[in-house]
């Protein structure tokens, strides 16, 4: 029987209440919460003032047009986390039992995983159309914010984090290869050396990106550095950026996704590359994970090669896209690796 300091919680519509907050705690934003939820700014405002009233206490104050939270609000807001993350662990046990005839599965995934995570997620629900899923993409510093916050199910990573410990599960291989427009003086010759790249003007992505990691951990190894055009926030800006003849760019093989008509790209046959990364499964070590993203997992290691790099394959075969060099990569033993994960 709940004790009379926490009956006011059981109040009729304090649950839609604790949900309207949290949208609102996490953006710090009545408005972007009202868009999120689907709901009008002033039924957000309303709300948020009748859980304030129950509490008996403020929890926000405005200064200017920022909001922020009061005492009381961060320690609801931390509270709120617990909250809906018992409400998740208890439905992750009724779905087990329910054997996934519901359930939910969120993933978040890079933005180069974008190209193949909806694919992957697609064909499963195809499989288990009662499992509820959600696709969150953002950068890698994005990606390593949600998994140190545990805010998804699984995640999906080319650079795994080395600074927490998790558990990786090898599933498809990320070959990082060199973009440059068709035309390009490059795009004939045969083993570049990389100081020719080093010349070329290049297309860099964002602080945070794992690209960019990737980038810059090559050009350190042949003791170069880029001659950085511009820095651009997305691959597909960076794409653009290489047909509108602004330089090269290395990228993973995924940004072309699985579009056959980009004849306008090459290639460069750079010595060195492709550089071989693999895209990764990751969760924190002592996760209770879900049965639905158990059943994932064991999906992907099933289906992954047969959805995405298959497909992928034919998509590069015609020869402008097709690197001089480009062995075929095996997907490695789908064995999880616990502790510290080196970067992958």
């Amino acid at each position: 029987m709940p004790t009379p300091l926490v009956r006011r919680f059981m109040r009729h519509g304090m649950l839609p209440q604790l949900a309207v907050f949290e949208a609102v705690a996490r953006h710090c934003s009545f408005t972007r919460a009202a868009e999120e939820l689907h709901l009008a700014q002033p039924t957000v405002s309303t709300q948020i003032r009748k859980l304030s009233d129950t509490l008996g206490l403020p929890l926000f104050e405005q200064i200017g047009k920022k909001v922020y939270l009061t005492p009381a609000g961060t320690a609801l807001r931390d509270g709120c986390r617990d909250l809906f993350s018992a409400f998740g662990r208890i439905e992750d046990s009724l779905a087990g039992l329910r054997g996934l005839e519901g359930g939910r599965l969120c993933l978040a995934v890079s933005t180069t995983g974008m190209y193949f995570a909806p694919r992957l997620l697609g064909a499963f629900v195809e499989r288990h159309p009662n499992v509820e899923v959600c696709l969150q993409i953002h950068n890698r510093a994005g990606l390593i914010e949600r998994l140190a916050r545990n805010a998804d199910d699984l995640y999906v990573f080319a650079n795994p984090p080395t600074g927490q410990e998790v558990v990786c599960q090898p599933i498809l291989p990320n070959p990082m290869v060199v973009f440059a427009r068709a035309d390009h003086p490059l795009a004939q010759r045969r083993r570049i050396p990389f100081a020719a790249l080093a010349s070329e003007p290049y297309l860099m992505r964002e602080p945070g990106s794992g690209t960019r990691l990737v980038a810059c951990e090559q050009f350190d190894r042949h003791g170069v550095a880029p001659r950085v055009r511009m820095e651009l926030s997305t691959n597909e800006a960076i794409k653009q950026a290489i047909l509108a003849g602004l330089g090269v760019s290395l990228l993973s093989r995924y940004t072309l996704g699985f579009d056959t008509g980009q004849r306008e790209l090459a290639v460069l046959d750079v010595e060195g590359l492709p550089v071989e990364r693999q895209w990764q499964l990751v969760y924190p070590v002592g996760k209770q994970v879900s049965p639905a993203a158990r059943a994932f997992m064991d999906f992907v290691r099933a289906e992954a090669k047969r959805l995405v790099q298959d497909p992928l394959g034919r998509a590069a075969a015609p020869e402008a896209m097709a690197p001089r060099s480009d062995p075929a990569a095996a997907i490695p033993a789908p064995l999880p690796r616990r502790g510290l994960a080196a970067a992958a």
